[in-house]
This record gives C-alpha cells, sequence and structure tokens, in this order.
C-alpha cells in the first residue's frame, strides 16, 4: 500500500506523464502535417504579385467546393483497356451541390479542345451546373454520370427540369491508357462526393493525373485574389488543368527557367499508345470564380484577360492546344428565376480591373502551383515525366535576383 505521501506524488507524475504524451502526440501530428501538406511555388520563394486568400485557392470564394478522383495503377506496356492508368476526374461546384445557378461565361484563346454546355452559357448566361475536368476521351462519360447523379440526388427542386453539365478536356495519352476509356461512372461520383470547400489538393490529382506543362509534370492547380474595394472586399480565385506548354518559352517571374533547364530531366518517350503531340501542343482549362456582383458580359471580359496570365508563363495558344476558360460569380444567387423580375447588384466597370489584375496573377501562379505539386510519373509503355526540379528552379531565381526569401526546403 502507499501512504497518503505517495498518492500526491504518483498523481504528479501520472500528470507529467500524460502532459508529456499527449505533447509528443501533437508533436507528431504537427510533424505529419507539414510532411503530408505539398510544397507550392510560394513556399520556394518565387515572388507573385497581389494578396492571397486563406487557403490561396479557388476554395477562398465561399460556397465553391472541389473534389477529385484521381485513378492510378499498372506499369509498363500498354494493354488496350487494363492500363497503366493515370487520369481523373475533378468536380467544381460553384454554389454547393444543389441547384443554384450564378451568372458565368467562356472564353476559348484556341479552340484545339471541348467544354461542354458552352452554347447555352452563352445564351442565358447562367452556369446550372457543376464544372466537370477530366481527360479528352472521357467527356461523355462524365456528362452523362453527372446527369445520373442530378437526378438521383434531387439536383433540381423543380418537377420538370433539364441541364447540360459543363464537362472539359485536356489530353493525357502519353502517360495514360487513354484509348482504354478508364474513366467509369464510380470515378465521377467519387469526385463529386469527395467536393468539399478548404485546401485543395494539386499536381497529379483528379483530371490533372496524366498531365503536363512545359515538358515536365504538372495536372491541377490553385489560387486567389483578395481585393479591397471601398466598404468591401472581393475574392477572385482560380482552378486550373494545365497540360500545355513549350520548354524554352517557359518563365517564372521573368526568368527564363525553361531556357535554363532547357537540357535538364527531359522527357522520357519509349512508345505511343498513338501519340503525335509536338511540344508546345496540349492545352489548358481554367476556371474563374469571384465573389464580385458581375453580369455575363462583364464576365467574358474577366474569361478574356486568362490568357495575359498564360502569356506571363511563356503560353502562346498553340495550334494543337485547347485553351478554354470559364468564369462565375457567386454573387446575385436571386438571380435566376422562371417568372417576373428581380433585382440584382452589378460592379461598375471603372471598377474591374483589379478583377482582371486579380485575375491575371493568380492563373499564372496556380499553373506554377500545379507543377511545383507535380510529381514525377511513369505511364504507358515506360514513358516518364520529371516533376520541376525545386532546388534548381531556386537557384535560377537566385541568379537572377527575383527569390523572394529563402524557401522552406532551405
Amino acid at each position: 500500500m502507499h501512504d497518503k505521501t505517495d498518492i500526491p506524488y504518483f498523481n504528479a507524475m501520472t500528470i507529467t506523464k500524460q502532459k508529456q504524451r499527449l505533447f509528443f502526440y501533437f508533436f507528431l501530428l504537427c510533424v505529419s502535417q507539414v510532411f503530408a501538406q505539398t510544397h507550392r511555388a510560394r513556399d520556394l520563394g518565387i515572388p507573385f504579385d497581389g494578396t492571397p486568400g486563406a487557403y490561396n485557392a479557388i476554395t477562398d470564394v465561399k460556397g465553391v467546393l472541389v473534389g477529385h478522383s484521381t485513378i492510378i495503377s499498372g506499369k509498363g506496356k500498354i494493354s488496350l483497356g487494363n492500363g497503366p492508368v493515370r487520369t481523373g476526374v475533378t468536380a467544381i461546384f460553384p454554389a454547393g451541390k444543389k441547384k443554384k445557378p450564378v451568372y458565368a461565361n467562356w472564353y476559348a484563346l484556341n479552340g484545339n479542345g471541348e467544354m461542354t454546355g458552352t452554347t447555352w452559357l452563352t445564351e442565358s448566361g447562367f452556369l446550372e451546373t457543376p464544372i466537370m475536368l477530366t481527360n479528352t476521351f472521357s467527356v461523355g462519360t462524365v456528362q452523362k454520370a453527372t446527369l445520373q447523379w442530378m437526378v438521383d440526388s434531387s439536383w433540381s427542386s423543380e418537377d420538370w427540369w433539364w441541364a447540360f453539365p459543363v464537362v472539359a478536356e485536356t489530353y493525357d495519352g502519353f502517360l495514360n491508357d487513354i484509348y482504354g476509356f478508364q474513366v467509369k461512372d464510380t470515378h465521377v461520383l467519387e469526385a463529386i462526393k469527395n467536393a468539399s470547400s478548404g485546401v485543395i489538393a494539386e499536381g497529379n490529382v483528379g483530371g490533372g493525373t496524366g498531365m503536363m506543362s512545359f515538358d515536365f509534370k504538372s495536372g491541377i492547380g490553385t489560387s486567389s485574389r483578395i481585393l479591397k474595394f471601398p466598404d468591401t472586399t472581393y475574392t477572385v480565385g482560380v482552378l486550373v488543368q494545365s497540360n500545355f506548354g513549350h520548354r524554352p518559352r517557359f518563365k517564372i517571374a521573368g526568368v527564363p527557367v525553361g531556357e535554363e533547364l532547357k537540357d535538364t530531366l527531359r522527357v522520357d518517350y519509349k512508345a505511343p499508345p498513338q501519340f503525335r503531340r509536338q511540344s508546345g501542343d496540349g492545352s489548358i482549362i481554367v476556371v474563374v470564380a469571384t465573389d464580385a456582383p458581375l453580369l455575363p458580359h462583364q464576365l467574358k471580359r474577366v474569361a478574356q484577360r486568362v490568357p495575359l496570365g498564360i502569356g506571363r508563363l511563356g503560353g502562346i495558344g498553340a495550334n494543337g492546344s485547347g485553351d478554354i476558360f470559364i468564369a462565375f460569380s457567386t454573387a446575385n444567387q436571386n438571380a435566376y428565376i422562371r417568372k417576373g423580375k428581380t433585382e440584382v447588384e452589378v460592379l461598375s466597370n471603372d471598377w474591374m480591373n483589379d478583377i482582371f489584375d486579380a485575375t491575371i496573377q493568380a492563373v499564372e501562379e496556380a499553373v506554377i502551383n500545379s507543377m511545383i505539386a507535380a510529381e514525377t510519373m511513369e505511364g504507358v509503355n515506360g514513358n516518364k515525366v520529371y516533376k520541376l526540379p525545386h532546388e534548381e528552379v531556386i537557384k535560377i531565381l537566385k541568379k537572377y535576383n527575383r527569390l523572394q526569401i529563402e524557401s522552406k526546403k532551405n
């Protein structure tokens, strides 16, 4: 037995050990979270203009949800329909998972690609569905599965409704068994189910799983900007599925990184599925979201500024590239009515320069984020695309006096 003098000591020791354990577990949790987080462009000290939101993501625009389904399996020689598979689906909901149409518009810099639903988008001025991203040959599957989900989930409260889901694509056949039609309905439903606010996974995920930019690995990327206006604040968020660019033209913060790395980690091309892509071909899909009260014609103007961000990186809208962009506003959610009239807010055209600038800045950063987050990937027939070498990028930025801070890796 313990006497009374032992009990306080025993309790104190127990409490101390418990605190030590709790501290240790908390430390492990913090460490695991740090190592679990993928590097982003700002982590390397890449300088950017503007002020990002809390997540530096399209989800900084309230109500926007993003989800991924990533499909990776197999390796070695391609077997049509059996892999290797390096593809996926990304779902973007403008205003939650029930029908809530928002003002929107779109623009194509070069039209060697597809974004479904744009005819009615132009005609009506409304985006009525989620925006789905996938590979070129899976557009039909994704559109059908999205419609099926809309039916099964009672997407609309109306007795009679119809919709043209917006589905956009880029080509991942260098790494993926694209001719094997690997995206299934279950993957579309997974991306929809996973859609949430907050932090967004980038790089080799979702529709961006098998993509490459400037002959380096890329994929999904995102960024945002906070804009202060008199008596209010607005947010502009961007998400990209990046799959474009010729390496010698590649620039980061105005620095000719592509030229400096022109002979570094070249794409390892061994055999085609039926591959005819030339350097510089490819595609990029850009989704721009804002909570600023913009009308459809103003959102067209926003979408038309996306190429300026792409141009900063060295993109030229190449002949073989599908460069297609969509912009929407989550403001004025009472604008969509079946009968009668309604009132909406409209931002002055004279105030739109800041929106344009934020869009350009966020597009540039989102593409670079897609490359910084991406990892080296080997796909069909052993074809391999290497990740952008972080340490080399830091050295090059230092050489040109463009490194903003010491990178977290250092």
